[in-house]
């Protein structure tokens, strides 16, 4: 889309994409050769924290601006990157932090007593799993039960047993699909029904619904975008992306389109963008500017993370809607969840 608006100074924007085949060897060797060998102006993170870690340290030894889309686990922001710059509303531990204040705020006697945690050994789904239980234990709501599982599992039930003994009030999956859809089954098998129930990314993913037998409603999941969002840059960008691919972009899409906005707004401000001097440009902007994006405005703390909240999702009739913030919500907040 920055090319059907005259490029970036004047210049058309070619990419050059590298199958890192999530291999971490793999993406350092795919950053050296576009930073080493190609000497490419600019460059965009990877997809998850595992290869964004050690891709942005490729790109701070080259001095590169180093704007990413999925590296959102707290292990990112504690390696001392000066060049890094998250592209969404929030870091993995603050994903959950409207849930949090709406559960803390709920009178004494709604409130919950006490929360049950899986999540599956992976920074991100670890991360905003253990941001929700930090700030639960600190209101109060005793952990129960708080199990890791390793990412390869498939059978959830024994965990799904641990929880459902425990009878915990609030259940949290730091999960990504497969596993979420499958402990949701086990615990249905069990007959355990929480009074409250998030899991990270699998409520979001169109087959999830079949997958637990349609026995959605209640269920939440954070997010970081919303096709209906009134910014004006994202009517244009679900536009023309749902013209060019058929069906309206999801948030891994926005995700990886916010970075190229907030590349481009620097490069557009800064009048530069090749390697060297120009750098070091670019990253002072961005530490002293806010960029308007397809996911609201971005800023960032010195470690490069993004200074908002995610927004609560939550499947409410059938359809999976912002309930969290009041702000922005498209239904009403369901507690205690309905069975399933």
């Amino acid at each position: 889309m920055v090319n059907d608006n005259g490029g970036l100074l004047g210049r058309k924007v070619k990419l050059k994409i590298l199958d890192d085949q999530s291999n971490a060897d793999r993406v350092v060797a795919d950053y050296e050769q576009l930073l080493g060998k190609d000497e490419v102006d600019l460059v965009f993170g990877p997809f998850s924290t595992r290869l964004v870690v050690p891709s942005a340290r490729v790109a701070e030894e080259y001095g590169m601006v180093f704007v990413e889309p999925a590296g959102a686990a707290p292990e990112v922001f504690e390696q001392g990157f000066k060049n890094l710059f998250y592209a969404a509303p929030a870091v993995a531990d603050d994903h959950y932090n409207h849930l949090a204040d709406h559960v803390v705020n709920l009178p004494e006697a709604q409130r919950p007593k006490t929360a049950a945690y899986a999540a599956m050994d992976d920074p991100f789904a670890q991360g905003t799993a253990y941001g929700l239980k930090e700030k639960l234990e600190q209101a109060g709501i005793k952990t129960v039960v708080n199990e890791v599982y390793p990412p390869n599992t498939t059978d959830f039930s024994s965990i799904a047993a641990k929880i459902k003994a425990s009878k915990a009030d609030v259940l949290v999956g730091g999960s990504q699909y497969q596993d979420g859809v499958n402990l949701i089954v086990a615990l249905q098998q069990l007959d355990y029904q929480p009074k409250l129930a998030a899991f990270s990314t699998a409520p979001t993913s169109p087959e999830f619904a079949k997958a637990i037998g349609n026995k959605t409603e209640g269920v939440l999941s954070p997010t970081g975008y919303t096709q209906d969002a009134p910014f004006e840059s994202n009517k244009e960008f679900v536009e023309k992306y749902t013209k060019q691919f058929g069906n309206a972009p999801e948030e891994d899409e926005a995700n990886a389109y916010t970075t190229g906005q907030v590349v481009a707004a620097a490069v557009e401000a800064v009048g530069c963008a090749e390697q060297g001097e120009c750098q070091k440009k670019l990253v002072k902007w961005l530490r002293d500017n806010e960029v308007e994006t397809v996911v609201g405005p971005l800023s960032w703390d010195q470690a490069g993370r993004p200074q908002g909240a995610h927004m609560i999702q939550q499947w409410v009739g059938g359809e999976i809607k912002i309930v969290l913030p009041e702000d922005v919500k498209e239904a009403d907040f369901v507690y205690p969840k309905p069975t399933w």
